[in-house]
């Protein structure tokens, strides 16, 4: 069996553009037809592909961190899946509704992860020597 070989850093921000072009070229797209002044965009492009760069690692930090925020993330992506098809098939579903059921959502998420460090630190103090 062969072992893994370390990827260099140079190779991880190559593939890290790389997916961020990507996963970003329909919106890319988009922009850069809307766009009046196409220097504008292109920087707004380099900043926001930068931002990913640097935003990546904390953001997938949480999340493995904190599983019931990737659950809260899929469930979105289902949610705005299911809103599309139906907007597809001719069923109009009001973007307020989805919008205050996503903001609904994150705001029990952010209490129940609150909660959650709460215990741990009462917990924790709990355990601890005095």
């Amino acid at each position: 069996m062969r072992e893994a070989k370390a990827a260099s850093f140079i190779a991880v921000i190559v593939q890290i553009m790389i997916l961020d072009i990507v996963f970003s070229l329909d919106s890319v797209i988009t922009a850069v037809g809307m766009a009046q002044h196409l220097g504008v965009m292109a920087a707004a492009i380099i900043i926001a592909v930068g931002i990913m760069m640097f935003a990546a690692e904390p953001l997938s930090q949480f999340i493995n961190a904190h599983v019931s925020v990737k659950m809260l993330a899929l469930s979105f992506l289902i949610l705005v899946g299911t809103a599309l098809l139906a907007d597809g098939m001719g069923f109009h579903i009001p973007k307020g509704y989805l919008y205050f059921a996503i903001a609904f959502s994150v705001a029990v998420e952010a209490l129940n992860l609150t909660a959650t460090k709460r215990r741990r630190q009462r917990a924790a103090r709990a355990t601890a020597p005095h």
